[in-house]
């Protein structure tokens, strides 16, 4: 019994991390079918073991999104998952099922499952009113500013038959196209790649700003309505109603009457989802009727009347040829696997990420190896698995190397990272050239060109730092093999433009380590002159909202460096912003030096984010959760019950929007 209970409470300890992994920290490091796997091992050892039962078990709970950030509202309806399945046999057993429960005729609506995020949405008189986040099924996070800034949800719907009051659920994703440029940008900063588009959905739809939700383009499919009142009394008639009044509803969805048709729909989309804009993980089956549904009701965690059929990830066999060895533009060290090309979900790979020296000691690699290929989310293709009985005796095995392959400099790893480095940050070319295509994207100093450019001007010893391109000349420009007087002058132009680009861009565009744009804002409000920043200790940077110790750690070792140091006052000289403007600068005071603020709802007169900047301006600092350093509430509508009653067992005093204001007169 013992060997059983351990066997119990490592698989929870397991589920509930991996869990934990999903859901808060977007973050997933098993597969769906690794997971649905122990989660039915658990699920029969305790069916067995009746007297082990644990109503904290993952069994009988569903994973929780709940962002803390977030104000949490709870569902009037319960916001179940489904049961998976990945067999056909296992699709029949469920038509039979519902066929016994039922005795009665009945049909099966067939949908295509979207790997996004999953989204509550209520109307009332037609007008979009709250969006809320799956969260545990019984509360989820009110993210209705994010959603309103998703074109394909209406605000205001078509037609006058809807009824006063509804809820629509659905699926919030993120394009292929969106997605593959959004980890573009992130592998130009050398930030780290999201692996899929769920997991891109998921991080987009959490943020605090929602101008970033809107860049990101994000589109919805919705498949299920609740009311009191819905115009049908059969899901998919309802489904036809909503497209009418604009929702995007799927057009692949089909209403079934017999196991056959239900066969036919899952072995077309198996190869036709490939063709799809979106990301799709199965098929979803419900009946049809309401009133059948409700006969069939609900176990503890899945509705009786509809169940997921999970897609297998595709993948091949092929073989690994060689290892080779990238260096980022801080260094950073990526292996990359050569492949003997394959087809895989439509594209030939040649190439596939090993992540990390780690990675690759965790597969074993030898060069020859035969391994199978997957594409994470289908598009990044990854190594899953080494087929070690194929392996030649005397294959080389894949060892990480210890010198940068571009200038030879021994590597180094920091102490908890995963990655090593090349240290030789000033000779070492990718790194050079590297730091020059960072600043001159349009996030950063707006220049035009690319790397094809920084190539040229690099070939023709024009340019060794940024610095240099404020010396350049368009008749030297010009001179380069392709390059005609007007694209010389073009590009001379936009980096004589680029003097006008704000601090905390150019503060960006340095390219020190993970300070990104949203760091670099945060420093530059925090250090309105760059002598502040060179000169703060750790002490004064980890003060700074959001601004950890690995970061302030990054942000002191790159001022220690004489070079950039130099490099800094070369850029003040040619114009650079390295301060605030004096029209920021009016807008700041010290009324607010000092107190901590709690931003809790939503509010009438600003956003969230304007109240954030109005705090940082006058002095304040913001903080995600309460505690005994917290000074005050800035309390809006539907501010989190737990909060509110937080802040007033310690006492916090508790401002509304009005009394704010007040404070800043």
């Amino acid at each position: 019994m013992d060997s059983v209970e351990n066997k119990i409470e490592q698989l929870r300890d397991e589920l509930n991390r991996h869990n934990y992994n999903y859901y808060v920290l977007s973050n997933p490091t098993i597969s769906d079918f690794e997971f649905d796997k122990k989660l039915k091992e658990l699920a029969e050892l305790e069916a067995l073991h009746p007297d082990l039962a644990d109503p904290n078990s993952p069994t009988q709970r569903v994973g929780s999104d709940i962002n803390k950030s977030f104000n949490q509202v709870a569902h009037k309806y319960p916001m179940l998952s489904l049961a998976n399945t990945y067999t056909e046999g296992e699709i029949q057993d469920f038509y039979n099922r519902v066929k016994k429960d039922l005795n009665e005729d009945f049909e099966i609506v067939c949908e295509l499952k979207y790997d996004g995020t999953s989204i509550s949405l209520t109307y009332i008189d037609g007008k979009l009113v709250q969006a809320v986040t799956r969260g545990d099924g019984v509360r989820g996070d009110d993210i209705t500013d994010n959603v309103r800034t998703i074109r394909s949800i209406p605000l205001m719907l078509q037609g006058n038959d809807y009824p006063h009051e509804f809820e629509i659920r659905g699926e919030i994703v993120m394009p292929w196209k969106v997605f593959d440029e959004l980890n573009k940008e992130r592998a130009d900063q050398e930030e780290q790649l999201f692996a899929n588009p769920r997991n891109a959905t998921s991080g987009t739809i959490k943020q605090q700003d929602p101008k970033i939700v809107a860049s990101r383009k994000l589109d919805s499919y919705l498949y299920y309505m609740l009311g009191d009142n819905l115009p049908a009394g059969g899901h998919y008639e309802n489904l036809m109603k909503a497209k009418e009044w604009g929702f995007k509803i799927s057009d692949a969805t089909q209403k079934c009457r017999t196991i056959d048709e239900v066969s036919a729909f899952i072995k077309y989309w198996d190869t036709e989802r490939k063709n799809l804009p979106v990301a799709t993980d199965g098929i979803v089956l419900k009946v049809n009727s309401l009133s059948q549904q409700r006969n069939l009701g609900y176990t503890s965690k899945f509705p009786r009347w509809a169940i997921a059929f999970k897609f297998q990830a595709e993948r091949e066999i092929t073989q690994l040829l060689s290892v080779s060895y990238q260096v980022g533009r801080t260094g950073a060290i990526t292996p990359v696997a050569n492949l003997k090309p394959v087809k895989l979900s439509g594209t030939t790979v040649k190439r596939a990420s090993l992540y990390n020296s780690d990675a690759i000691e965790a597969l074993d690699l030898h060069i020859g190896d035969t391994v199978y290929v997957e594409k994470g989310g289908e598009i990044i293709p990854k190594i899953t698995e080494v087929d070690a009985s194929s392996r030649d005796m005397f294959s080389e095995k894949v060892v990480f190397i210890k010198n940068c392959p571009q200038c030879g400099t021994l590597l180094v790893r920091d102490e908890g990272e995963a990655v090593y480095y090349c240290p030789n940050e000033q000779n070492c070319p990718p790194q050079i050239k590297g730091r020059i295509e960072h600043f001159i994207t349009r996030k950063a100093m707006n220049i035009s060109g690319g790397s094809e450019t920084v190539e040229h001007l690099y070939n023709a010893n024009l340019v060794r730092n940024v610095g240099d391109l404020y010396t350049l000349k368009w008749q030297d420009v010009s001179r380069i093999e392709r390059w005609a007087e007007k694209s010389a002058k073009n590009l001379t132009d936009s980096i004589a433009k680029s003097v006008e680009v704000p601090y905390d861009r150019v503060l960006f565009a340095l390219g020190i380590r993970y300070v990104g744009e949203t760091v670099a804002k945060k420093l530059a409000a925090s250090f309105p002159n760059i002598d502040l920043l060179m000169s703060a200790n750790l002490e004064q940077l980890t003060a700074v909202d959001e601004i950890g110790e690995r970061i302030a750690l990054s942000v002191i070792k790159y001022f220690e460096n004489e070079e950039n140091r130099n490099l800094v006052e070369h850029l003040r000289q040619f114009g650079l912003q390295f301060e605030l403007s004096s029209e920021v600068l009016s807008q700041r005071t010290d009324k607010l030096e000092g107190k901590v603020f709690v931003i809790s709802g939503t509010f009438d007169k600003y956003s969230r984010d304007e109240y954030k900047a109005m705090i940082e301006a006058n002095g304040g600092k913001n903080s995600g959760s309460i505690s005994g350093k917290t000074d005050y509430v800035l309390a809006g509508h539907n501010m989190g019950p737990a909060k509110l009653e937080k802040a007033t067992k310690i006492g916090i005093t508790i401002l509304k929007e009005e009394d704010f204001l007040k404070m800043l007169e």
